[in-house]
């Protein structure tokens, strides 16, 4: 009988993606692709977290952006995106006791 053993070390990382997403949709605001990209590559420029490429960076952000709308977290409407906020909250729930700065905001708001 064989003995499954796990040698690989497995550990979650916050998506910091995804935390700029939903930061930047909670304002309750609706931004087009190209406009919410910008704020999320400057903002996440500013914490020395956009490495990989910047055309590297749009695709992730794109796939998270539409998780989030399947997930119901935002609203598309034709080219425009907008968060909604109840939603956004529940989307980036603690990951391994990481508490994401956006789910702060949000909680501090209420």
């Amino acid at each position: 009988m064989a003995i499954l053993k796990k040698n690989a070390f497995s550990r979650r990382v916050p998506d910091l993606v995804t935390e700029e997403l939903v930061a930047i949709l909670s304002r309750r605001a609706s931004f087009e692709f190209r406009q919410l990209f910008d704020v999320v590559h400057e903002n996440l420029r500013a914490r020395n977290a956009a490495s990989g490429g910047e055309e590297m960076l749009r695709l992730r952000a794109y796939e998270k952006l539409q998780n989030l709308v399947a997930r119901g977290a935002v609203k598309k409407t034709g080219k425009k995106y907008k968060g909604l906020p109840s939603a956004l909250a529940a989307a980036i729930a603690p990951q391994n006791g990481h508490f994401p700065a956006a789910a702060a905001v949000t909680a501090a708001a209420k």
